[in-house]
């Protein structure tokens, strides 16, 4: 294998090609532009204005939430940057800004 050709992101094989623009997985099948950015197992979240999030986006709040277990709330247009997107009803694992880490529902941030 060529150390420029990545492993196939749906069974780890080291044995793909490139056909053109594409990479081929000859184990599985799987074919993948490697110019486009990989979407961890398949799981996609979109900001409240159908933005798909990653981790590493900075996203601002547009509605003022409260937090649970607390009398604290946060503010509309508090800043955060997600740390990584998770499946479940709060799918953001997201670093606050003065607040810490917390896990936020996509629906209630816009990508900033």
């Amino acid at each position: 294998m060529s150390d420029s050709i990545p492993p196939c992101p749906k069974c780890q094989s080291e044995y793909g090609y490139q056909d053109q623009n594409l990479i081929i997985c000859p184990e599985c099948g799987h074919e993948w532009d490697p110019e486009q950015a990989i979407v961890e197992d398949g799981l996609v979240i979109k900001d409240a204005n159908g933005t798909q999030l990653q981790a590493g986006d900075k996203v601002t709040l547009i509605k003022d939430l409260k937090v649970k277990g607390s009398s604290t709330v946060l503010k509309i247009g508090s800043k955060a940057v997600i740390k990584r997107l998770v499946e479940g009803d709060h799918d953001l694992d997201c670093k606050v800004d003065r607040m810490g880490d917390m896990m936020l529902k996509s629906q209630f941030v816009k990508k900033a």
